[in-house]
Parts: structure tokens; sequence; C-alpha cells
């Protein structure tokens, strides 16, 4: 039983049909033809981590809004226990991507990032601590629009020593401004390279001694360094010793439909995993099968077991 908590996106993907060049501006025309929404952020991470087996809870901040009522129907259908918190003074975030032949044009995003107000921190951390002595794990989704405050991960951290549930955490900073060191004393943190360097302020030593920076200044038990269309490289400190062994996994598919639901599948899948007992490097596998299943279809659908079994027994039979 997991509690994911963080920020909630509603993604929208507008299919168009190219119509030519503008003559007022040389800016490319489009007709619109349909929109289809999925629910994204930590909230897709909540849906992954029970199509994948296990029971999960989910509570974020979104806005009182229709944006809000059909990511709660979409959460509820995929049986996610929900707890949404309704803030007034932030809409919930919602991504509109207008696309051609799955080729992205360009993304609108509509959010407000301030951080939460005193009230609804103090809900969202009496939430938390009600629920901690009955998890296995905390999943943390950090998408740097404002809910996760420095004092709600303190709490976190604060409970998850004292009911010794493990923390996994990821912070995505594609087009926001966020720091993935501030996650410490996590079983697991999943930077991409770029995020990892960002951290340490480090743009020319290797990844290998950035990566090994990143590790000793959180005091992150694990950590998967993601590549993109590269792969991943797993890190796990020994627990007798400070030597950190490693493992690089390629990525199994070489041309992705759509990347954006990658990072919340692996972080999903990987969380599951090390919470059944699974070592970092066969939770770092079956998170490389997940991603690769994620980003074939368009949108972020939830990856059922059924369909992670299969692919696993097809990438057996190539290997």
């Amino acid at each position: 039983r997991l509690l994911v908590v963080g920020d909630t996106i509603l993604d929208k993907y507008v299919a168009c049909d190219p119509v030519g060049m503008s003559n007022e501006a040389p800016v490319v025309v489009v007709k619109e033809l349909e929109t289809r929404e999925f629910i994204g952020g930590a909230s897709i991470v909540a849906a992954h981590v029970v199509s994948l087996g296990a029971e999960c809870v989910y509570l974020s901040v979104v806005g009182d809004d229709d944006e809000a009522n059909l990511v709660e129907k979409n959460l509820v259908e995929s049986r996610v226990m929900t707890n949404l918190v309704r803030d007034n003074s932030r809409p919930t975030t919602n991504k509109i991507r207008y696309m051609v032949d799955n080729q992205k044009l360009f993304r609108v995003s509509r959010l407000k990032e301030h951080s939460l107000s005193r009230e609804m921190e103090e809900m969202v951390i009496k939430k938390v601590a009600e629920l901690a002595p009955s998890l296995q794990g905390i999943v943390v989704s950090d998408f740097v629009y404002g809910v996760i405050t420095p004092k709600i991960l303190r709490v976190i951290t604060e409970l998850s020593k004292e009911h010794g549930i493990p923390v996994f955490g990821d912070l995505q900073c594609s087009s926001q401004i966020g720091n993935v060191s501030k996650f410490e004393d996590f079983m697991l943190i999943c930077p991409t390279e770029r995020e990892a360097r960002v951290a340490m302020a480090n743009q020319d030593d290797s990844v290998e001694f950035v990566a090994n920076l990143l590790i000793e200044k959180t005091r992150s038990q694990n950590l998967i360094l993601k590549l993109g269309g590269e792969g991943l490289i797993a890190y796990a400190q020994d627990s007798d010793s400070d030597y950190i062994h490693r493992h690089y996994f390629p990525a199994l598919v070489p041309n992705p439909v759509d990347v954006a639901g990658a990072g919340d599948s692996m972080l999903a899948a990987v969380a599951v995993s090390l919470t059944q007992g699974l070592s970092l490097f066969e939770a770092a596998a079956l998170g490389s099968c997940v991603s690769a299943i994620a980003v074939q279809t368009v949108g972020n659908i939830p990856v059922a077991i059924s369909d992670l079994k299969d692919f696993v027994s097809r990438m057996e039979n190539v290997y």
C-alpha cells in the first residue's frame, strides 16, 4: 500500500490537421480535429501503481474546477483511493499539447505555481500523518508547482523514519526550476542527467562523478539516473559499506511515440518493486520495461501488469 503525493496535472492532446502557412505572418496554420484528455503529473503515478497490482492512496491539492472533477473521476475508475484538497486560489494545472501526426507542435500550460497557504499545507500534513501507520511506502512526485512545500517534505521524512517507511522521490523540472538535492534520506531518487547536474551545479565532470556526488549529498540509498533515449544507470549503495554498485540499462524502444509519461511509469514500477523486496537492479529492469510500454502510446495510460508480463516474455525471447 503506497501513498503518492504531489502535483496534479491534466494533460490535453489536441489532434490537428496542417492547413499551411498564414498570409498574415510566418506561422503554421492548423485545423483542430479532436481533443483527448489524460490524467498526468503525480495522479498518473498513482494510477500506474494500482494497475501494477498495489493499493494506492493519492493526496494532492487541486483547484475547485471541472478539471479537478475529471481527474477525480478518472482516479476513482482506476481504483485509486483519492484525497484531493480543493484550493480556490489555484486552478488545476493543465497542459495542452497541439499535435500533427503524433508530432508535437507546441505546448500551452495553464497553471499557478505559488506555494500552498498555511491552511492547505496543514491539511496535507494532517492527512499524511493519519495515513502513515498503514503505508509500505511513500512516493513523492514533485513537478515544482507548489504542492511539495519544504514543511510537507520535512514531515514526510520525519514520518518515514518514525514508522520505517521507505520514500521514493522524483522531481521533474523540464520547464520549471527545481533542485532534486532537497530529497534527503530517501530510499530512491530518480533524476535525469540534467536535473542531477543542475542540483550539483556541475556541467563538466562525468556522469559517474555527478551521480556519486548527488548520492553523498542527499544520503539516498539508491539512485536511478535517467538518460532519455540512452536508457538509465541504477546506483545501489552497499548497506555494509560506502561502496556503490552500478548497472546500465539501455532503452528498450528505439522510436518512442510519446515520451511524456516515461518517468512517471518508471517511478511507479520501481517503487512497487522495491516495496516487494526486489533489489534495485531487478526493480530498474522492470521499470525499464514499464517505461518502454508507456512510450509506445500517445498520452499517459496506466500500464497493466498483464501488459508488463507479456512485454517481459517478448524481451526474454529477444535476449
